[in-house]
C-alpha cells in the first residue's frame, strides 16, 4: 500500500512541476532577453506573494519528488529498507524543503 502512495506522490510532484517548470524558464528567459541585472530582477521578486506561492510549490513538488525517488534508488542499489529508507526519505525530503525555503524566502519575501 505504502508502495502506491508513494508512486502516486512521485507523479502527483511530476505533474505540479511540468508547469512550473516551464514557468520558471520563461521567467529566465524573459529577465535575460530583457537585459535585467540581478538587482533589477530582486527589486521585482522582494515582497511579492505570488512569486513566494510559485517558488514555494516548486520547492514542495521537487522535494517529494527528489526524496521518493532517492528512495528508490537505495532501496535498488543497497538493499535497503523498513524503518531506516523511511528515516532516509523523510530527512532527504526535510533537508531539500528547507534548503529550498531558505532560498526562496531570501528571493521574495526577506
Amino acid at each position: 500500500m505504502l508502495g502506491i502512495r508513494l508512486y502516486m506522490a512521485q507523479r502527483l510532484s511530476a505533474m505540479v512541476m511540468g508547469p512550473l517548470v516551464i514557468g520558471h524558464l520563461a521567467v529566465m528567459i524573459y529577465a535575460i532577453q530583457g537585459g535585467l541585472s540581478s538587482a533589477e530582477i530582486l527589486g521585482r521578486t522582494k515582497g511579492s506573494i505570488p512569486w513566494f506561492l510559485f517558488y514555494g510549490a516548486f520547492v514542495l513538488a521537487v522535494s517529494v519528488h527528489a526524496a521518493i525517488g532517492l528512495r528508490v534508488i537505495l532501496h535498488e542499489v543497497t538493499g535497503l529498507r523498513g524503518r531506516l529508507l523511511e528515516v532516509f526519505t523523510l530527512g532527504v525530503m526535510a533537508l531539500l524543503t528547507v534548503m529550498g525555503a531558505r532560498a526562496v524566502l531570501a528571493v521574495t519575501l526577506l
